[in-house]
C-alpha cells in the first residue's frame, strides 16, 4: 500500500511539474515591452492545456498546442507601467514591474559588449547618478550552437539602471538609451547580445551563410560535437603544456622574484615601452619589472588603486610581495584596488610578472601608469628594472570555436525572435578586417537577415563605423581598417540604415577606445531621425555625395552639411589624397568652396580618385560640420 501510493504521488508531481507555465527568460520580473505595437506573449505548459493572463483589468485566453507551444497576442499599449501580468493554468505565475517603452537589440563585438565596470575610472560621476528605474538591461549569455536555432536563453534577467547593475551594461548602449530617454521621457530597453572578437558570420543565420560557401561549409563541419570537443581538447592541452613548460623554466617562480630580490643583475627599461626596443629583443615568455617607490605617510592607512595601463599579455602584479592583482588578457585596463596595509610609509616595490603569448610584450604605450591613494598620486612612469623568467617559443594560438558562423545567431538571436523590438544598434568590424572586401556582401545579406527573423521587413539598423585605430602613417597607403570604414559607408544604401561616424573617436593604442558616451550620443542622433522620424536634426556629419572633374581639380559634393563645412581647428583641410588612373595615390590640398571642396595637387594633371581619411588612423583628418559631427572616411572616383 505504502509503495503504491508513493508511486501515485510520483506520477501525480511529475503530471503536475509536466503542466506547469513555462516562461522565456526574456519575459520575466521587470521586462521592457515594446509600447505602441501587437505583443506576443509565448511560453510552453503541457499539450493542450487552456492558458489565461490577466492584465491590465482584463482577461486574455489561449490554449497549448500539442506540442504545449501555446501564445497569447496583446494589443498595443501606451508608453509606461509599471505593471503586473497573471499567468494562470495548472500552475500560477506572476510576473511584476513590467514597463512598456522602446525596446533595442544591441549586438555586435567587444566595443557594444564592453561594460560600464570596464570604463569605471572615465565614468565615476555617469555611474553614481545611475539610478533610473526607467533604463533597463537584459544580458544575453554568451553561448553558440551550431545544430539548431534555439527557443529560449539558458538564463539572464531584466535589470534596472542603479550605481551596482549598470557596471554589466554595455558602455555604448547605456549612453544611448541615457539620450533616447531624456529626449522621449519613455522607458528604454536594451537587449545586449554582444561577443568579443565575433566576426559577422557568426552573428547570420544558416539560411544566410548560404551565400557565402566557404562559411557555409565551416559551418558544415563545426556541427560535429565530436569534432569541437576534439578541437577543444586539444587546444586546452596545448595551452597546459605551454603554461606548465613556462611556470617551471620560471626563474622568477623558482627564486621568489615578486619579494624583495638583490636586483643587481637587472637590467633598466623605461616604461611604457616594450623590450622588443631593449636588450632583450623579441622574446616570448616570462619577464619581471619591478620599481621602488618612496610613499609619503599621507598615503598610507588608505584603499590605494594601482594604474598600470595596459599590458601584453597577461600579467600578475605584487606590491610588497603581495599579490594585488592579475589579468589574463592584453585588453583590460589594469586597475587592481588594495586594502589600507600593503602601502608603508617610505621604499614600495611593485612587482610585475608579465606573461608575453606572441608579438611583441610589454606596457602599452600613452596610458596611465600611477599610485593613487585618496588625492596623493605618484606617476610610475620611467626607470623600471626588468629580467628575464623564462624564454620559450609563441604560445599555440586557440581555434575560437564560438566564432564560428551561424553559431552565434543561433543562440543568442534566434531566441529572441518574438520579442519586439524598435531596432537594432550594431558595433562590429574589427574581427572582419581582415577580409574587408567582402564586409558590404556580408552585412546587407546580415540587414536582411535580421529583419527577417523578427518579422520587420523594415527594421532600423544603425550601426557604427569603425573609429582611428593603430599607428600613423607618413604617406598615403592601403589600409584594411579604411576599406572596411567604406564597405561600411556603402551599406548606407540598404533602406532604413544609418551609420554614426565614429572616426576621432578612436584611441591609436587601444582597439577598445574608452569614449562611449559620444559614441552612443551619436548613435541616439541617428536614431532621433531614422527611428524616431526628426527631420530638424542634423544626425551625422558631411557625407560624400558625388565628385566631378573640373581642369585639374577635383569637386567634391556633401549632404548632411548642416551650418555648412568646417575645417575643424580652423587650419586647412588634412587627409585628403589624389591620384590619377594609376591609383597612386599623394597628398592633396583641399579648399571648401561653399557646400562643396575642390581638390588637388599640381603633380596630378588629371585626377581621377580622391579619398579623405583613409588610413588605419587617420589622426587629425577635421571635415567637419557646423553641427561638430565629423565627416566620414571615403573613397571615389570620377565617373
Amino acid at each position: 500500500m505504502k509503495i503504491w501510493t508513493l508511486a501515485a504521488i510520483l506520477l501525480l508531481s511529475n503530471a503536475i511539474s509536466f503542466g506547469q507555465i513555462k516562461l522565456p527568460k526574456l519575459i520575466s520580473n521587470g521586462m521592457v515591452l515594446q509600447r505602441n505595437e501587437t505583443i506576443k506573449i509565448w511560453g510552453w505548459s503541457a499539450p493542450n492545456e487552456r492558458i489565461s493572463l490577466k492584465f491590465n483589468k482584463k482577461q486574455y485566453l489561449s490554449q497549448a498546442d500539442r506540442n504545449g507551444s501555446w501564445v497569447i497576442q496583446l494589443p498595443p499599449q501606451k508608453a509606461g507601467g509599471p505593471y503586473e501580468m497573471i499567468f494562470q493554468a495548472s500552475n500560477q505565475l506572476v510576473l511584476k514591474d513590467i514597463l512598456f517603452g522602446d525596446v533595442f537589440l544591441c549586438s555586435g563585438q567587444s566595443n557594444m559588449e564592453l561594460p560600464m565596470g570596464r570604463l569605471a575610472d572615465q565614468y565615476r560621476d555617469v555611474i553614481a547618478r545611475s539610478e533610473n528605474t526607467n533604463i533597463r538591461q537584459f544580458l544575453v549569455p554568451d553561448e553558440y550552437d551550431f545544430n539548431v536555432q534555439r527557443k529560449d536563453l539558458s538564463n539572464g534577467i531584466w535589470q534596472s539602471a542603479n550605481p551596482q547593475s549598470v557596471l554589466e551594461f554595455s558602455g555604448v548602449a547605456y549612453f544611448f538609451a541615457l539620450e533616447i530617454n531624456k529626449k522621449y521621457h519613455i522607458p528604454v530597453g536594451i537587449i545586449n547580445a554582444a561577443l568579443g572578437g565575433s566576426p559577422a558570420q557568426s552573428w547570420m543565420s544558416e539560411n544566410a551563410v548560404k551565400n557565402f560557401p566557404g562559411y557555409y561549409a565551416e559551418l558544415q563541419k563545426f556541427k560535429d560535437d565530436r569534432e569541437i570537443k576534439k578541437i577543444d581538447s586539444t587546444d586546452q592541452a596545448l595551452s597546459r603544456a605551454w603554461y606548465r613548460n613556462l611556470n617551471t623554466k620560471d626563474e622568477g617562480l623558482k627564486k621568489h622574484w615578486k619579494a624583495d630580490v638583490d636586483d643587481l643583475d637587472w637590467k633598466e627599461m623605461s616604461v611604457p615601452g616594450y623590450w622588443v626596443n631593449s636588450t632583450l629583443g623579441k622574446a616570448n615568455g616570462v619577464v619581471w619589472f619591478k620599481k621602488d617607490v618612496n610613499v609619503p605617510k599621507s598615503m598610507t592607512g588608505k584603499p590605494v588603486k594601482l594604474i598600470l595601463g595596459r599590458i601584453v599579455d597577461a600579467d600578475s602584479t605584487f606590491v610588497n610581495g603581495q599579490f594585488v592583482g592579475t589579468t589574463s588578457y592584453q585588453y583590460p585596463p589594469r586597475r587592481y584596488l588594495f586594502n589600507p596595509g600593503i602601502l608603508k610609509e617610505g621604499k614600495n616595490t611593485i612587482t610585475v610578472r608579465i606573461i608575453n603569448n606572441s608579438g611583441n610584450g610589454g606596457f602599452v604605450m600613452d596610458k596611465d601608469y600611477q599610485l593613487i591613494a585618496d588625492r596623493d598620486t605618484i606617476d610610475l612612469k620611467g626607470s623600471w628594472k626588468y629580467i628575464l623568467g623564462a624564454k620559450t617559443e609563441a604560445a599555440p594560438s586557440p581555434t575560437f570555436v564560438r566564432w564560428k558562423p551561424s553559431g552565434l545567431y543561433n543562440a543568442m538571436i534566434a531566441p529572441l525572435r518574438d520579442y519586439k523590438i524598435k531596432a537594432a544598434l550594431w558595433y562590429q568590424g574589427e574581427a572582419n578586417t581582415g577580409n574587408s572586401k567582402e564586409y558590404y556582401d556580408l552585412m546587407q545579406v546580415l540587414v536582411k537577415d535580421w529583419r527577417t527573423t523578427f518579422g520587420i521587413g523594415k527594421l532600423p539598423f544603425i550601426y557604427v563605423q569603425l573609429p582611428g585605430f593603430m599607428g600613423l602613417k607618413a604617406m598615403p597607403t592601403e589600409s584594411s581598417w579604411a576599406e572596411l570604414r567604406e564597405q561600411q559607408r556603402k551599406l548606407l544604401a540598404l533602406e532604413n540604415t544609418a551609420m554614426a561616424v565614429a572616426i576621432d573617436l578612436g584611441e591609436w593604442n587601444d582597439i577598445h577606445p574608452l569614449n562611449k558616451q559620444d559614441v552612443g550620443k551619436r548613435i541616439a542622433l541617428q536614431a532621433e531621425s531614422l527611428v524616431y522620424g526628426d527631420r530638424k536634426i542634423v544626425p551625422t556629419g558631411p557625407s560624400f555625395k558625388s565628385v566631378t572633374l573640373d581642369g585639374n581639380k577635383l569637386v567634391l559634393s556633401f549632404a548632411d552639411v548642416g551650418k555648412g563645412l568646417v575645417a575643424k581647428g580652423g587650419t586647412e583641410l588634412k587627409y585628403f589624397s589624389v591620384a590619377g588612373a594609376d591609383r597612386k595615390f599623394v597628398w592633396a590640398k583641399a579648399e571648401i568652396t561653399g557646400n562643396k571642396i575642390m581638390v588637388w595637387n599640381a603633380a596630378v594633371p588629371t585626377p581621377f580618385y580622391v579619398r579623405y581619411a583613409w588610413a588605419d588612423n587617420p589622426e587629425g583628418a577635421n571635415l567637419y560640420n557646423g553641427e561638430g559631427l565629423p565627416a566620414s572616411p571615403f573613397e571615389a572616383a570620377v565617373k
